[in-house]
């Protein structure tokens, strides 16, 4: 399998060519995903005017461009709407020879007798309710179609969860981590993402991921579990006129 890290320039991009066309609508060069999946849009790495045309054709007068980690400029018209400073890491760990992780969790972090399981179209309602409760980032009514997603629940209600979203090829973006702040300091976002690790590297792929850089506990986390820096991200949207 390919682990070039290249492609991790344009993970929007390179996933809505790949593993993701089928969530994606194009116009000329531009692509975007299906708004209910992802907000995100790609343009090449030098778009020209009418390649920046095409995306505000694309996606509509007035809509927001979600450029992701996209630092090209798009025309001075488009109105910036946010801009948050992050970061992109990529796992840097082992793998035993079951293909599950090694050294990804520590004693505290394993405590918890809880069990991580599948969420699927039947848990969206839970989904959407817990990512409005704790807000790690975008989710959308079909995000959970992009890849696996895994949850913990606590006498029946989903307290925490976490999922595949951006695949570029050789990889796997882990996403939507998140907890209920009820349920934090029990280990569940480590053990999720441990379990999703398991999965990605069991099938021959790269886990990698995005976290905005203000957020230096979950940071301290995905170090833990074996994450290291690549570079630094700007995540930025833009109103087209």
């Amino acid at each position: 399998m390919n682990h070039d890290d290249q492609v991790l320039d344009d993970p929007v991009g390179r996933s809505l060519r790949g593993r993701h066309a089928r969530f994606a609508r194009r116009l000329g060069r531009a692509a975007a995903y299906l708004p209910e999946a992802a907000t995100f849009s790609a343009v090449s790495a030098d778009p020209d005017a009418a390649e920046w045309a095409d995306l505000a054709g694309l996606i509509g007068p007035g809509e927001l461009a979600d450029m992701f980690s996209c630092p090209a400029t798009p025309p001075p018209d488009w109105e910036p709407v946010f801009s948050l400073e992050g970061r992109q890491m990529i796992w840097s760990g082992t793998a035993r020879s079951d293909g599950s992780p090694a050294e990804t969790e520590t004693e505290t972090e394993t405590e918890t007798g809880a069990g991580v399981v599948e969420l699927g179209a039947e848990s969206v309602a839970e989904m959407l309710d817990l990512v409005a409760r704790t807000r790690p980032g975008p989710f959308w009514p079909r995000t959970h179609e992009l890849g696996t997603y895994l949850g913990i629940r606590d006498n029946g209600r989903l307290v925490a969860m976490a999922g595949e979203r951006l695949r570029p090829p050789g990889w796997t973006e882990i996403s939507a981590v998140c907890t209920a702040s009820e349920a934090r300091g029990r280990g569940h976002a480590a053990r999720l993402v441990g379990a999703l690790v398991a999965r990605i590297v069991a099938r021959g792929e790269r886990p990698f991921l995005h976290v905005a850089e203000a957020n230096t506990g979950a940071i301290a986390l995905y170090e833990r579990l074996g994450f290291t820096t690549r570079k630094q991200v700007t995540f930025r949207g833009f109103r087209i006129p």
